[in-house]
């Protein structure tokens, strides 16, 4: 019985935490501009409540396909394909050949390559928008799209989903994410042994 009741008082002592932690982001983001605010209401209504969170920042972990999804509290001008503000950003493991950099540059210079961590990242205001620039960066990665097509296409798309057609691209990925670890920590360039010795002089 005493286990039965320090089990119960734990539960409701753990919910009572969770519900308070989200009682707070969501204060918390009261006050963030209106872009940001939205971004952050419609992520924990998806997702929950952060996983941690600071003054400036919300971040969930494993969120469906994306190793992070990141509201941020400050708001970036994007002018593509229309004028909106970036502030929501997901990241998915992808290994970006460096010779397809320029190319996503280019494309959308709110989709983020870090060779290192072998990951992708896109950055906007919606989900949705995330997920249709995420699928451009892999056409051109393949070579079934120029830059100029997905430019093309992605402001075609976000015209569409504004009349209210929700385009596959908007949904989900199109393409499977890698198993097998992608991190690329490059290579040592330096003698060692000769910084070795350096460091205990």
């Amino acid at each position: 019985m005493r286990k039965l009741i320090t089990s119960t008082l734990m539960a409701l002592f753990l919910a009572t935490g969770l519900e308070a932690n989200a009682q707070q982001a969501k204060a918390e983001v009261e006050h963030w501009p209106e872009t940001a605010k939205k971004a952050a209401k419609a992520m924990m209504d998806k997702y929950g409540e952060p996983h941690q969170q600071t003054e400036d920042m919300l971040i969930w972990k494993d969120t469906g396909p994306f190793t992070h999804t990141i509201v941020y509290k400050e708001e970036v001008q994007h002018n593509f394909p229309m004028p909106h503000k970036d502030v929501l950003e997901q990241v998915i493991n992808y290994d970006v050949p460096v010779e397809k950099f320029s190319d996503l540059a280019r494309y959308d210079g709110s989709v983020i390559v870090e060779r290192t961590k072998g990951t992708m990242a896109a950055r906007c205001d919606k989900e949705a928008a995330n997920y249709l620039a995420l699928n451009l960066a892999h056409d051109i990665i393949q070579g079934t799209r120029t830059v100029d097509e997905a430019r093309e296409m992605y402001a075609g798309v976000i015209m569409q989903m504004l009349q209210g057609e929700e385009h596959g691209y908007l949904q989900k990925l199109a393409f499977s994410l890698p198993e097998e670890d992608i991190t690329n920590p490059d290579e040592t360039t330096m003698d060692m042994s000769e910084v070795k010795r350096l460091k205990n002089n």
